[in-house]
């Protein structure tokens, strides 16, 4: 595969360590900290919302999601990532040329067949900018090596589009048990510590009960590829669980201004 249609690690060293070696004892040691213990969660998750800071910050909220996927590591063959765009303004969907994405653990290969089914939808478009330097996506790609055997990705910036517009790509690329469905997400961001729990909380309760006209522009930076999600959660009936709440004061900083961490899962009743 020629270099140039491979995407290299943008914040490996800043996000997460570059040193394989360190990151796979990182992602373990936040997999042993969580329980995992999720009666809500039936079976199999379809789908995650998880957060997409430096691991220092968001990593531990993370793990608390990915660890629901060990059971089913060799069954989950397709990965449908899809997360906000921080870089530069895109509207709707965003594809890019790379056949495969690296990271310090190795690479992924784009699941060519699924771009194939998406990319003839209007609101999906080629933008290999949008994705040299994006973290969103970045992010959850070593949890998923770590937690998965081989699978495929099909990595998507979202930009300005509708929640329908999101929940129609996913529609035609949601798949059985083979395919797992990932949205990266932050919550509320540089609020007081109590100010943000209260705003997280009611993020939490609407993303749970799949209400997606209640998330605000300023309560996810996520909140249009969830909202997506929310509507095809509904139409098909899954069932929505939040796994872990916290914030940046709780796992490493400050607590005068905060950014909210949310994990959630998706399952059929």
């Amino acid at each position: 595969m020629q270099s140039q249609f491979v995407r290299p690690p943008a914040v490996a060293g800043t996000f997460y360590p570059s040193n394989s070696h360190e990151l796979s004892n990182l992602i373990q040691h936040y997999f042993s900290q969580t329980k995992n213990e999720h009666k809500s969660v039936h079976g199999q998750p379809k789908a995650l919302i998880c957060p997409h800071a430096g691991y220092i910050y968001s990593g531990p909220v993370a793990a608390t999601a990915y660890g629901l996927l060990k059971p089913y590591k060799d069954r989950i063959k397709k990965v449908v990532l899809l997360g906000p765009g921080h870089r530069l303004p895109i509207e709707g969907l965003a594809l890019s040329h790379y056949e495969a994405f690296n990271t310090p653990l190795g690479s992924i290969p784009i699941d060519l067949k699924m771009v194939e089914k998406i990319k003839k939808f209007p609101q999906v478009a080629y933008s290999d900018a949008a994705h040299s330097q994006e973290h969103s996506l970045e992010v959850h790609l070593p949890f998923l090596q770590t937690v998965l055997a081989e699978f495929s990705l099909l990595p998507l910036v979202v930009g300005d589009a509708s929640p329908e517009e999101v929940a129609t790509v996913l529609q035609a690329v949601w798949g059985g048990n083979e395919t797992l469905i990932v949205i990266s997400s932050d919550l509320s961001h540089y609020l007081p510590y109590t100010q943000a729990q209260k705003i997280d909380q009611l993020t939490s309760q609407a993303i749970e009960k799949l209400r997606y006209q209640e998330i605000s522009y300023d309560q996810a930076c996520g909140r249009i590829p969830i909202q997506g999600l929310l509507v095809e959660a509904k139409r098909l009936g899954l069932k929505g669980s939040i796994l872990d709440l916290r914030n940046s004061g709780d796992t490493s900083g400050s607590k005068d201004q905060v950014v909210g961490y949310g994990a959630y899962a998706f399952s059929q009743p």
